[in-house]
């Protein structure tokens, strides 16, 4: 069975009617990224940070996987597939996908402040006063600017075994998550779906573009892979 290694970004959970991770004008619904996803922000207020994530985890807990979610879950009974998302949501889990890698961290987790290794499940508020087992304040379990992304490298490995190469979402713009394309194997087919593709046709060998959402973008990539 050939391995699908699929890249997801934000534009996959924008149907299911979550906002995409920065706008233009470098504001996350409303909120300066850097006061509320980076070490310093933190630091500065954790108050501010934890009610953000608060409101964060309480939205995904109100929305649902789309049709681009389920697709991806149908083409494992072909594929081998393999998921590498930039979400922190947990929406390819609920679809039911198997292998599912974060790069930037999951909502619904919180971690130690002191021991990265201790991290607990996390569905309700997190609270100045929640405390590690070591007694240090929890935080999100998010990978926040300026920090290291710890699962880069099992990205990288899986994407070395890569038979077939599917970005959905993401403009494939933002470090390090851009860089998993140069570990693809020499002419891997390379599929990517985006309504507006920045990309030109000549930008990979073995590239096609579908200019359409996830939803439906997944719904033609299951008609070439399956001739249906």
């Amino acid at each position: 069975m050939k391995k699908m290694v699929v890249l997801t970004g934000a534009g996959i959970s924008a149907e299911s009617g979550i906002q995409t991770f920065r706008d233009a004008d470098g504001l996350w619904e409303g909120y300066d990224v850097m006061k509320v996803a980076s070490p310093r922000g933190f630091a500065k207020n954790p108050a501010l940070v934890l009610d953000f994530y608060n409101q964060r985890r309480k939205q995904l807990l109100e929305v649902a996987p789309n049709k681009a979610h389920f697709n991806l879950v149908e083409l494992e009974k072909n594929y081998d597939v393999e998921i590498i998302t930039q979400n922190i949501d947990n929406l390819h889990e609920r679809a039911g996908s198997k292998k599912v890698t974060h790069l930037h961290g999951e909502l619904l987790k919180v971690r130690s402040t002191v021991d990265e290794t201790i991290v607990l499940d996390w569905e309700k508020d997190l609270i100045l006063g929640d405390l590690c087992k070591k007694k240090s304040q929890l935080r999100p379990h998010i990978v926040w600017f300026g920090e290291m992304v710890p699962m880069l490298e099992k990205a990288i490995e899986i994407t070395e075994k890569a038979d077939i190469l599917v970005i959905i979402g993401t403009s494939m713009q933002v470090y390090p998550a851009a860089s998993l394309v140069d570990f693809i194997k020499p002419k891997t087919p390379i599929y990517f779906i985006d309504p507006k593709p920045f990309v030109s046709k000549n930008a990979f060998l073995n590239l096609t573009i579908i200019d359409h959402v996830a939803s439906t973008g997944t719904e033609e990539l299951k008609k070439i892979l399956l001739n249906t």
